[in-house]
């Protein structure tokens, strides 16, 4: 299954990474990753008008997009759109930062699932 990582390089600079948890069979159930050692899980809705400047993420974390689309600037100038359905792995929590922006007019729901 695959996920972005936003990470900050060693000048401070965020970076996008495409990753994959590999997925192995588990029988009827379908197939599964290893298991990630989380701390805890958060429902957020965010209002459509709600744009964040440039910020660290206040701790690693996975984000689940449910719906609507955001835009992510890296402290470089790269910008990169996700959907409802992506998931990001937040690491760039020292560095310049990112800047997240709604692209449409409406409530975003997200899942945030913190790593220790």
């Amino acid at each position: 299954m695959k996920y972005t990582r936003i990470y900050s390089d060693k000048d401070g600079n965020t970076q996008f990474c495409e990753e994959e948890a590999p997925l192995k069979s588990n029988g009827e159930i379908g197939k599964l990753s290893q298991p990630f050692r989380v701390k805890e899980l958060f429902f957020r809705e965010t209002d459509p008008e709600y744009d964040y400047d440039f910020h660290n993420a206040p701790q690693k974390q996975f984000i689940i997009l449910l719906d609507g689309q955001i835009e992510i600037a890296s402290s470089l100038g790269e910008k990169r759109i996700f959907k409802g359905g992506d998931i990001l792995l937040m690491e760039n929590v020292e560095g310049k930062g990112h800047s997240t922006k709604a692209i449409n007019d409406i409530v975003r729901r997200s899942i945030f699932i913190t790593i220790p």
